[in-house]
C-alpha cells in the first residue's frame, strides 16, 4: 500500500538534504524554532500561511504544497473554516482555481458549511477575484438546488452576473437559467436583476423578452414605490437603498426598453408614447442632487429619441437637429454616442441619405468607437454598447460601399466581422460575409488576404471548440 506524502514528510527530507537545523530553517523561513519543531513531529496543524513561508524558504514555486495541503487536512477530516477560509482567499489571489473546486467538492455535502461558502464568495467576488468567486456560488447552488432558498437566487444571479461576457451564445444561455430565478430574489433586488436581464436580451435583439421584462420591472417598481411614498418607512427606505439607482428610475426605464422595443420593430408611433412618458417625471417626489441627474439624463435622452422616431419613420427634416443634439455631446466619454451615431447610418441607408458631411464631423468619435474596446462598467456598457458598436460598423460599411468609398467600406467591415466573430452572433456575421461577397470585384489583394485570413482564424477556432477533427495541426 503507498503512503500518500505529507507536507512534514517533504520539509523534513529537505532539512535533511541541506543539512540544516530546525533553528537555521527557522531563520530562513520567519519562524521560530519551536513552530517549526511543532510542524515537523506533527503537533501543531499547518496554516497556510505557514505552508507559504515553508514553500518560499525551500525555494519552491507559490503554492507547490496546496494540493498536499488539501490532502492533509481537508479530503477526509472535519471542515475547518478557520485553516479554509484563508486558504480559499491565498488560492484565487495565486489563481489556484483546480484546488478551489476541490476543497468546494471535499466539504459541500455538508449543508452547514453553506453559509460561510457563500460569505467567502461574496468576499471575493468584492475583491473582483470572479472566477474564483463563481466556482463557491456553483457548489453552494448545487448544494442548495432543492432549498428554494433565496441565498439560492442571489447565486444564481452572481453566477449570471460572471458569466455574461462577449459570447452571445453563452449569454443567452446564462439569461435563460437565472431568469427562472429572479421571483426568488428579496423583491427589492428583483428590479436590479430584471435591469440586467433586459440589457442583455437587449444586446441579443431578443425583443419580446425585452418587452416582457420592461413589464415586470414597471409593475414591480411601481409598487414599491408606492410603499415606500405611503409607509414612509424606515426599513423600506433601508432596502431600496440597495438598489444600484434610484427607485424611481426602474420605472422610467422600462418605458425606455418598452420604447426600444417598438422602435426595433418599427412601431415608432408607439415607441414616441413610450418616449413622452419617461420625459415626463413631474411625478416623481424625491427633490435631491441624484434624482434631478437622473431627472436631467432622462429628458435628454427624451429629446434625442424624439428626433430618432421621427426620422426613422420618414421624416428626414428632423435630421439637422439631431445632429446638433448629438453635437452637445459628442465625445467617447458619452456611451450612448455609439446609438446616436447609429441612429443616423441606419436612416442614411434606409432613405438612401448624403450623410459624407455629418461622418466627417465626427470621424474622430466615430473611430474611437469602433477600433477600440469599450471600458464597461455595468451590463448596458457591457453589453449593448458592444453590440451596438459592431452594428454601427456594419451600417457605415454599408453606406460606404454602396457609394463606391471601397477603401473607407471594407476598413468598417472587418471591424464589423471581427467584432461580430468576438460576440459570436453568427446572424450578423454572415451578413457581413454576404457585403464582402457582394462587393468581392472591389477588393484589393491586401483586404482578400485580411478577410481569408479572418474566416480561416474563425473556422479554425469552431473546429476545436467543438473537436470536430483534428485538422489544424
Amino acid at each position: 500500500m503507498k503512503i500518500a506524502p505529507t507536507i512534514r514528510a517533504e520539509l523534513d527530507r529537505f532539512l535533511q538534504q541541506e543539512g540544516l537545523s530546525l533553528t537555521e530553517f527557522g531563520h530562513i523561513a520567519d519562524m521560530n524554532r519551536g513552530a517549526v519543531s511543532a510542524i515537523v513531529t506533527g503537533n501543531k496543524p499547518l496554516s497556510v500561511n505557514q505552508i507559504d513561508r515553508i514553500t518560499k524558504a525551500m525555494g519552491l514555486p507559490e503554492g507547490h504544497f496546496y494540493d498536499l495541503f488539501i490532502e492533509n487536512y481537508i479530503i477526509d477530516h472535519p471542515p475547518n473554516m478557520r485553516r479554509i477560509e484563508p486558504f480559499l482567499y491565498r488560492c484565487a489571489e495565486l489563481d489556484k482555481l483546480d484546488a478551489i473546486r476541490r476543497v468546494v467538492g471535499a466539504i459541500m455535502d455538508n449543508l452547514l458549511y453553506i453559509p460561510k461558502l457563500f460569505e467567502i464568495a461574496e468576499g471575493l467576488l468584492a475583491q473582483e477575484r470572479h472566477a474564483a468567486a463563481l466556482l463557491l456560488y456553483e457548489g453552494v447552488a448545487e448544494a442548495e438546488k432543492y432549498q428554494h432558498s433565496e441565498r439560492l437566487a442571489v447565486c444564481q444571479y452572481r453566477i449570471f452576473m460572471i458569466q455574461v461576457g462577449d459570447d452571445q451564445s453563452q449569454n443567452l444561455s446564462a439569461a435563460t437559467i437565472f431568469e427562472v430565478f429572479v421571483e426568488r430574489l428579496n423583491e427589492i433586488d428583483q428590479l436590479d436583476a430584471l435591469k440586467d436581464l433586459a440589457n442583455v436580451y437587449r444586446s441579443l435583439r431578443k425583443w419580446d423578452k425585452v418587452d416582457e421584462i420592461a413589464r415586470k420591472m414597471r409593475a414591480k417598481a411601481e409598487i414599491q414605490y408606492t410603499l415606500k411614498h405611503q409607509q414612509n418607512s424606515r426599513e423600506q427606505t433601508e432596502s431600496s437603498d440597495r438598489l444600484s439607482r434610484p427607485l424611481f428610475v426602474y420605472i422610467a426605464y422600462a418605458d425606455l426598453l418598452c420604447a426600444s422595443v417598438c422602435e426595433a420593430k418599427g412601431d415608432y408611433q408607439q415607441a414616441l408614447q413610450y418616449t413622452y412618458a419617461y420625459a415626463n417625471l413631474d411625478w416623481v417626489v424625491e427633490t435631491d442632487e441624484d434624482t434631478q441627474r437622473w431627472v436631467n439624463l432622462y429628458k435628454q435622452w427624451s429629446e434625442g429619441n424624439i428626433h430618432v422616431n421621427k426620422l426613422l419613420s420618414g421624416d428626414t427634416s428632423v435630421l439637422a437637429d439631431y445632429v446638433e443634439y448629438i453635437a452637445v455631446s459628442a465625445n467617447r466619454a458619452d456611451k450612448e454616442m455609439v446609438t446616436k451615431l447609429l441612429n443616423v447610418m441606419l436612416a442614411a441607408n434606409r432613405y438612401q441619405l448624403d450623410v459624407n458631411h455629418i461622418l466627417k464631423r465626427f470621424k474622430t468619435v466615430i473611430d474611437s468607437f469602433v477600433q477600440q474596446e469599450q471600458l464597461a462598467s455595468d451590463m448596458y456598457s457591457n453589453q449593448v454598447i458592444p453590440e451596438q458598436s459592431a452594428r454601427l460598423s456594419y451600417e457605415l460599411a454599408y453606406y460606404h460601399l454602396h457609394r463606391g468609398s471601397y477603401d473607407d467600406g471594407f476598413k468598417y467591415l472587418m471591424y464589423s466581422m471581427v467584432s461580430y466573430h468576438i460576440l459570436n452572433n453568427e446572424s450578423y456575421y454572415i451578413n457581413c460575409i454576404g457585403l464582402f461577397e457582394h462587393f468581392r470585384t472591389h477588393t484589393t489583394p491586401e483586404i482578400k488576404k485580411e478577410f481569408s485570413n479572418l474566416i480561416e482564424k474563425v473556422w479554425i477556432g469552431n473546429v476545436k471548440k467543438n473537436g470536430s477533427f483534428d485538422c489544424c495541426s
